[in-house]
């Protein structure tokens, strides 16, 4: 895992209020599928929603949703066409994708001008949505960090794992000693209680707390649920197949307040 932020990427412009970024400091955390089901429950709130799936190189949005693209960020970084002709909408749940390319490593080692013209080609187009969320890639990497702006919500997903913390710490400490102002906020994932979710928090913000200064909130807690993994299994999104298991009740909860701040 990397451990220094981009340093020759272009200052992120004052934009893109309605992005909400969601991170993690390692994969295996549910980062994918938790954007999957909270673009959803936006969407099902009346919202127009774009997913971008930033994990440039792994990106896995149209894998989980059984999708077959025919456009794709792969499109874009070679100059073939525009991100507004790569959106895919998806019918059944009623927001729109913007899909990476699978396996496409290439598109992981873009140089810093390329990451920054695809990040405020994104901001420019995110005044066409309520909701812009932003699937990033995993870790702390120049890539993560060029596509996280400097407005809007950053989602740091979580589960209880020592090393989920620690790398959930580093992504918080380059974010905030880049951009001070960041509305950083807590999801806890894979709770096997909500006392065990809450536990979890804590632990991380003590960290927080103690060397950055710095508490972020806490933005929901998400049980640990069988019907997630059958959901990916069946490449079917959870508010389709099962909307009222627990996680589908936590994520619709913690997207609350998302839905009053527009």
């Amino acid at each position: 895992m990397a451990s220094n932020p981009a340093t020759n990427v272009a200052q992120i412009p004052a934009t893109g209020r309605n992005v909400i970024t969601i991170a993690s400091g390692k994969g295996g955390v549910g980062k994918t599928w938790f954007a999957i089901t909270l673009a959803h429950t936006l969407a099902r709130a009346g919202r127009k929603v774009l997913l971008f799936d930033g994990d440039l190189g792994l990106a896995n949005v149209d894998i989980q949703l059984g999708l077959l693209p025919e456009r794709d960020l792969g499109s874009v970084i070679t100059g073939k066409r525009t991100l507004e002709q790569c959106v895919t909408p998806v019918e059944e749940t009623g927001f729109s994708v913007l899909a990476g390319r699978s396996g496409s490593g290439s598109l992981a080692l873009l140089p810093p001008q390329r990451l920054t013209a695809l990040r405020d080609q994104l901001l420019e187009m995110s005044g066409s949505y309520d909701h812009v969320l932003v699937d990033l890639g995993a870790g702390v990497d120049r890539t993560v960090q060029a596509l996280t702006p400097s407005m809007g919500v950053a989602l740091v997903v979580v589960t209880d794992e020592p090393t989920s913390l620690t790398d959930a710490y580093a992504f918080i400490k380059l974010t905030i000693a880049d951009r001070p102002k960041a509305d950083i906020r807590i999801v806890v994932n894979l709770a096997d209680s909500t006392a065990h979710g809450r536990k979890t928090y804590e632990t991380l913000t003590k960290a927080c707390r103690s060397f950055l200064k710095f508490e972020p909130p806490l933005a929901g807690i998400i049980r640990r649920d069988s019907k997630v993994p059958d959901c990916i299994r069946h490449q079917t999104a959870m508010l389709t197949r099962h909307p009222n298991c627990d996680a589908a009740v936590d994520i619709e909860k913690l997207a609350r307040p998302l839905l009053e701040s527009r």
